[in-house]
């Protein structure tokens, strides 16, 4: 296999994650790390900490991932476009949408592979939920719904919480359900005291005619990663935290007790708890983006879906603002 020298831009939370898996994946060979603050936390071990991206396309690199806040993804993405370098940017994939097409533009100019971080899309129980859903296991889908939802982060500081999270089930919806979104409702609430938003519930309707709803949030005291798919023969429910992935059937035992035969909706059945392999969904995405970048089949995240997922989430602070319903 050709080994790529990958560089990368930012050693914050998740550029020490990037660094970490980039030094574990075959075929990718991490050459150069730049960040303009330094490197409190050691992530470059041997290697020199370059101070900006000027300084890490001058080593030469076949590739490159930028973990920096997303207020600065588009210089970066831009400079690494016109120096013909693959590059995989964190998620959203930009500010705004119009740096964000800016950026997928000049990358499709170039003919270089532009990918965005969605992770979700590789974590081991919703790919094995798309896989079933694939095959049909509970038929005709009727609904998605996430919840996700944790303590504020102290690394976040120049988006909110649609942004940062929601633009994670945003995508892994669009994904699982293979649709595109028509049309999105959403409220949102500041309680931190900040500029962003904290809170968000987003309803809306996929092109399909799939009903989603997105609950999230960065005030609760506890963590939860939780995506329901509901269809005409049952429920998945997707624990993205644990990777677990749980089947809960319609029943199809007659109900003997008037009391509950009289609700006309379905039973519990069976509820099943699915054994798959597991691989962290970090190294799954690396090596998509490796594969992609050698002309390889991949599943990796363009930009052109990326700025299709920072739409929606925009359309969803737009109709917090406005009240009403934005369609696409």
């Amino acid at each position: 296999m050709t080994t790529l020298r990958a560089g990368l831009l930012g050693v914050g939370m998740m550029g020490r994650n990037h660094a970490r898996v980039l030094r574990e994946v075959d075929g990718i060979d991490l050459v150069a790390i730049a960040d303009p603050g330094g490197d409190p936390h050691g992530v470059a071990g041997d290697l020199e900490v370059l101070p900006d991206i000027e300084a890490l396309i001058e080593v030469g690199v076949d590739i490159a991932v930028v973990a920096v806040p997303t207020r600065f993804h588009e210089d970066a993405a831009l400079k690494l476009a016109e120096a013909g370098i693959h590059t995989l940017v964190e998620k959203p994939i930009a500010h705004s949408v119009e740096a964000g097409r800016r950026m997928t533009d000049a990358f499709a100019a170039k003919g270089l592979i532009g990918a965005v971080g969605h992770v979700e899309r590789f974590n081991p129980a919703l790919q094995e939920m798309r896989r079933r859903l694939e095959n049909g296991e509970i038929g005709d889908v009727y609904q998605i719904a996430t919840r996700r939802q944790s303590t504020f982060p102290a690394r976040i500081a120049d988006v909110g919480v649609a942004k940062d999270l929601a633009s994670h089930d945003i995508d892994l919806t669009s994904w699982v359900a293979q649709s595109d979104y028509s049309t999105v409702f959403a409220q949102t609430a500041h309680k931190s005291g900040r500029e962003f938003e904290d809170m968000i519930a987003v309803t809306g309707r996929l092109a399909n005619g799939i009903i989603v709803n997105h609950l999230v949030n960065w005030l609760s005291p506890m963590k939860e990663r939780v995506t329901v798919v509901s269809g005409d023969r049952g429920a998945f429910i997707a624990d993205t935290s644990t990777g677990d992935l749980t089947f809960y059937a319609n029943g199809t035992i007659p109900l003997e007790w008037d009391t509950i035969s009289s609700f006309r909706g379905v039973s519990e059945g069976d509820i099943t708890r699915y054994a798959f392999a597991k691989r962290e969904p970090l190294r799954l995405e690396h090596e998509s983006f490796r594969d992609a970048v050698l002309g390889l089949p991949s599943d990796v995240v363009t930009m052109e879906q990326g700025l299709h997922t920072l739409a929606v989430v925009e359309g969803a602070v737009e109709s917090a603002v406005s009240g009403v319903p934005v369609k696409f």
